[in-house]
């Protein structure tokens, strides 16, 4: 069915008050943290700090706070809308509430498609350079060392270091064990290991040994320097606050598969992290409807306290999608569930607003 006068002018409003909103709290949200990191942006360049940091800082808040600007954008232009009379005299003249919901549902979509594809595809490659340049000037939130570290390589082999060093790619007292079912078969120790970053799973192995095992029979290979191809990366053991952040959703998924077949037990926060992308496209759809039903009938005080309730709903969610989340992390539910415990509730109460709102 092709878009009517009024499916455009609904959707033109929307869309058009959404990007204003976005842009005005973008702006109150730079100059916050241009306040707060001040110290950091007189340091830095100020090539960096526009293309490192604020090229990526606008967009991902941009994204992040995405429900509470398309919540905040439906209350306010329908509410004004509401005030002119104006839906009154659209359901007066035979179009149906679940037919005024049409061109709502529609700005929805658009803003969820963007919604999915800059935080699942396009977000998190410019997250590097603003991580990077965070740790660099702000604060150093990067895990640069690591000790007691072991883990599945790939299926019936161990590897251990006992302490790794990021800032230099080394790590000491390594061992990689290899078994076939219970049975050692095969040892390899070096007091020393060296990351080559430029190839792909390439160490440098110093003061090595290794000893293959045949029943009760033993081979020992002794040497100096060796290289070797072990299918780990730093990146795979030592694990920073933000390190999510920073993947694509396919990167994702690769990754929480890797991890859990070494048996890793520190990736909640990358599992969260891709069911909280998938869930935040949703949730267009239902602040959307919540947004609608609140606000498309007069009530007394007007915008004022419709843009009240909204901010208290959206807050609300955004808080509620906190507390989940830490429900994952806990242990106490899966990430998958956690993530859509709040676009349930929500749900629930925009089909209840908006059964009440389209009975008058």
């Amino acid at each position: 069915m092709p878009l009517t006068i009024i499916d455009r002018y609904i959707l033109g409003k929307f869309l058009g008050t959404y990007f204003l909103a976005t842009l005005l709290l973008l702006l109150v949200i730079s100059m916050f943290d241009i306040t707060e990191k001040l110290d950091a942006f007189l340091t830095a360049p100020l090539s960096e700090t526009l293309f490192d940091y604020f090229a990526s800082f606008l967009p991902y808040f941009a994204n992040q706070l995405s429900p509470l600007f398309v919540f905040i954008s439906v209350i306010f232009f329908t509410t004004k809308i509401a005030d002119n009379s104006e839906i009154i005299a659209m359901l007066s003249s035979g179009i149906t509430f679940r037919r005024l919901l049409r061109p709502y549902m529609i700005g929805a979509a658009i803003i969820a498609s963007m919604t999915f594809v800059l935080s699942n595809y396009i977000i998190p490659p410019t997250n590097v350079d603003r991580i990077a340049y965070t740790n660099k000037y702000v604060r150093n939130k990067a895990v640069e060392y690591g000790t007691n570290i072991q883990l599945m390589v790939r299926p019936g082999e161990v590897a251990y270091f006992g302490r790794f060093d990021n800032t230099i790619k080394q790590g000491f007292r390594f061992s990689l064990d290899k078994f076939d079912g219970k049975v050692l078969t095969s040892r390899l120790t070096a007091s020393s290991v060296e990351y080559d970053s430029t190839k792909m799973y390439h160490w440098k192995l110093r003061d090595y040994m290794i000893r293959d095992f045949d029943g009760m029979n033993e081979r020992i290979k002794r040497g100096t320097e060796i290289d070797s191809i072990i299918p780990i990366e730093p990146k795979d053991f030592l694990i920073a606050v933000n390190d999510q952040e920073m993947l694509t959703t396919p990167q994702l998924k690769e990754y929480i598969r890797k991890q859990k077949m070494r048996g890793v037990a520190n990736i909640k926060k990358f599992e969260i992290e891709k069911e909280k992308r998938l869930a935040e496209t949703a949730a267009a759809f239902i602040l959307t409807l919540i947004g609608m039903s609140l606000s498309s009938k007069k009530v007394k005080g007007g915008m004022g306290i419709n843009i009240g309730i909204g901010l208290a709903l959206s807050f609300s969610y955004i808080l509620f999608s906190s507390i989940t989340s830490s429900f994952a992390i806990s242990g106490y539910t899966s990430p998958a569930v956690a993530m859509q415990i709040p676009n349930a509730v929500y749900l629930v109460i925009g089909i209840f607003l908006y059964r009440r709102a389209s009975k008058f």
